[in-house]
């Protein structure tokens, strides 16, 4: 029972805290998830005692029997360090010592929690360890995890400590045996071992700042291996790297290099934090500011390859690595790892590689997005930097907080970017051109004009041969690019599904809010009180915006979508669209103009406005990249002579389109939003093309952005 010590004033008695010594086992195995966890603490340790290289080696001891081995040259500890820190558990001194240094090189430690020992109880039961530091003796400390476990007072466990005897194996720094393994160390178990360790130190340190090396495995590597990784993950094919700065403003830049031959490129991207927290998929999550970003600067480097059959060909032969491996490769470091200060923070287990849900994110999308076995992120941060962003207890996530979840969504919104322009290099060139280009390539009569003259002309049927395998590479040419298209289109079916239930969902709702709203009109109308009078009509109006959107999606929802028999007023349509979204345009203060006119267009209202509701969302959306007086939208209507159309100009004066983009910008799939699905354009020009018109889009348009033109039927007056 716990000891009285003296009573108080008020009654209460004082009642202090006991230790059972089993709390050492108990929490190596809750706190330190894993055996390669365990390790990688315990190598960690070695970089923060400015260890430049650290070894280790399995071992057998004869009498003691098998070991593990963690050896480094770092500072080592005097015996008052050993006393009063090393058995300290959950010792706060790395906290208050944050830097090391030794006049010649300077570290910020990599961890602050004083959990080791525990790293140390979790492996083995038993630990010899000797350490010596510059200028002092060396020291061996002796513990039986398994005798302190059986004690009953925690107060009475102790870690033997002597002096060594004998010559120490090495000038200064610490070694650690660790006997009676807990863990089966087989092949598989040391690989990952050896993939991790590959990921603990940063690409963004010095090279040969730290350096881990392995032997003694299976009794079969006897010679020590360098912990590195591959060489061609260090030359991707698709890669961004950047920095965001203190407000959350992304600043990178995207490179292509294909892997054996092609043209390379590179291009800027820039983002502001306003772009990325409107893509926010949880908004209510934190209180997120619009105006800027507080997690802190921080930097990036995040690498991807495809990893189809021929893609993993060509990075075997180019690089001399066995195919095989290339998967396993890329898989062994794939996520996007956190470095704090030059060391992993994380992702420590492979069970949350995918911390930040790349995966799940990538079924959302039509289109392409990188999974995580695709990708290998670097993401560099410091604790001066970014003080919120800190790991949990297990080192297996980060501790929530508004800070953390903005850097994880500012994360999202760089692989968003990458993923985007890798989008655009992955576009083979017969995905660009029209449908009509392609079936026409599926006639003989080019090959029918080669081989009649020849013939005629009392030429060998064998001479034909060779025309004829061009033609019949031809056809599979086509026939292959065929099934691309179809494939790729065929996923956009995904999204007719997707928009059938939401029409369908929205106007049941719609129905049933609009009925209701009408029998408050008639049980309780007309409204004399101003209040209640406006949040009746602003209830009307939100019915009135869903019915909208239904009628946005609604081209999406049915192939078999039928024109409807109605008219629409150009003007006021886009008036209307306007309207939907002047939230938006107040909050980025853009000044809109069209025509005080009445044009009367044979196109449905619903149709016209997802043409112009499209074009709107845009233009506002990239207009945020120019200052606030420079924000200008600009409707244009024109009469075409000799036809009974109108032709529709839409100007801005942001930034423009690329001269890249310029073809491709209404290809599905194609888009510069981060987490856009890039549909918006596709639809509206297919929406034109289907009343006989055409979308185009140019170069710096008269306002000096984004130009796009459209032509529509006009009424035909009775």
């Amino acid at each position: 029972m716990p000891t009285k010590t003296h009573e108080e004033h008020d009654g209460f008695e004082t009642v202090p805290f006991r230790m059972h010594p089993r709390v050492l086992a108990a929490l190596g195995a809750d706190l330190v998830t894993n055996d390669v966890v365990a390790v990688i603490e315990l190598v960690k340790n070695s970089y923060d005692a400015l260890a430049q290289n650290v070894r280790l080696r399995f071992g057998n001891d004869g009498p003691l029997g098998p070991f593990l081995e963690i050896e480094d040259d770092g500072k080592g500890m005097t015996k008052e360090i050993i006393e009063n820190v090393w058995c300290i558990v959950a010792t706060p001194y790395k906290e208050r010592n944050p830097i090391v240094n030794n006049g010649e090189k300077k570290r910020r430690v990599a961890g602050e929690k004083g959990l080791g020992r525990l790293s140390v109880a979790r492996l083995g039961s038993r630990l010899q360890m000797l350490t010596k530091a510059p200028s002092a003796p060396c020291w061996e400390v002796d513990i039986d995890w398994t005798d302190i476990s059986k004690g009953d007072d925690f107060s009475k466990s102790f870690a033997k400590c002597r002096r060594y005897p004998g010559q120490p194996p090495f000038q200064y720094g610490t070694r650690l045996r660790i006997y009676n393994l807990k863990g089966q160390w087989d092949e598989s178990q040391v690989l990952d071992l050896e993939e991790n360790l590959a990921r603990l130190i940063s690409p963004f340190s010095a090279v040969g700042d730290f350096n881990i090396f392995l032997s003694g495995f299976d009794n079969t590597q006897t010679e020590e291996v360098e912990i590195e990784s591959p060489e061609f993950l260090s030359k991707p094919k698709y890669s961004i790297q950047g920095d965001i700065d203190e407000n959350g403003n992304v600043n990178g830049t995207y490179r292509f290099t294909p892997i054996v031959e092609g043209v390379s490129r590179e291009k800027k991207l820039t983002l502001n934090w306003r772009q990325v927290h409107d893509v926010i998929q949880d908004p209510t999550r934190f209180q997120y500011s619009p105006k800027t970003a507080d997690c802190g600067p921080f930097s990036f480097d995040i690498r991807a390859w495809d990893i189809a059959a021929d893609d993993t060909q060509e990075i075997a032969e180019n690089f001399n690595f066995r195919k095989s491996q290339v998967r396993k490769s890329i898989r062994a470091h794939k996520g996007i790892s956190v470095y704090r200060d030059g060391i992993l923070v994380l992702p420590k287990s492979d069970n949350t590689r995918d911390w930040l849900g790349l995966d799940l994110r990538r079924v959302s999308k039509v289109g392409t997005r990188l999974s995580t076995n695709q990708l290998v992120g670097y993401v560099s941060i410091s604790a001066e930097n970014n003080p919120n962003i800190k790991d949990t207890s297990d080192r297996e996530r980060l501790a929530s907080c508004i800070q953390v979840a903005e850097f994880e969504e500012i994360l999202k919104t760089v692989v968003a970017l990458l993923e985007n322009e890798r989008d655009e290099d992955r576009v083979k060139p017969d995905r660009e051109k029209p449908m009509d280009d392609l079936f026409e390539k599926l006639s003989a009569e080019e090959l029918y004009a080669e081989v009649l003259p020849l013939l005629e002309g009392g030429g060998e049927a064998s001479e034909a041969i060779p025309l004829i395998r061009t033609f019949s590479n031809s056809l599979n040419s086509t026939r292959k690019s065929i099934q691309e298209r179809f494939i790729y289109y065929s996923r956009l079916a995904t999204v007719g599904t997707i928009a059938h239930m939401l029409v369908h969902e929205i106007r049941n709702r719609t129905t049933a809010f609009g009925s209701f709203l009408e029998y408050i009109q008639d049980r309780f109308g007309p409204f004399n009180e101003k209040g209640l009078k406006k949040e009746f009509h602003s209830a009307e109006n939100a019915v009135d915006t869903l019915e909208r959107l239904a009628d946005t999606f609604a081209p999406l929802a049915s192939r078999n979508f039928r024109r409807r028999k109605r008219q629409s007023i150009l003007e006021d349509q886009i008036r209307d669209c306007l309207i939907l979204h002047q939230g938006e345009i107040k909050i980025n203060h853009v000044r809109y103009y069209l025509p005080d006119s009445k044009t009367e267009v044979a196109v449905d209202p619903g149709e016209l406005d997802a043409i112009i509701l499209n074009l709107v969302t845009n233009a506002v959306y990239w207009m945020r990249e120019v200052p606030k007086e420079h924000r200008e939208l600009r409707f244009g209507l024109m009469p075409i002579k000799g036809e009974y159309r109108v032709l529709v100009e839409v100007q801005d004066t942001g930034p423009g389109i690329d001269k890249d983009d310029l073809q491709k910008v209404f290809l599905p799939g194609v888009t510069r939003k981060p987490n856009g699905i890039g549909m918006g354009l596709t639809v509206a020009s297919e929406l034109v093309a289907a009343y006989g018109g055409r979308m185009s889009t140019k170069y710096q348009g008269a306002k000096g952005g984004a130009s796009f033109a459209f032509d529509l039927p006009l009424r035909k007056q009775n």
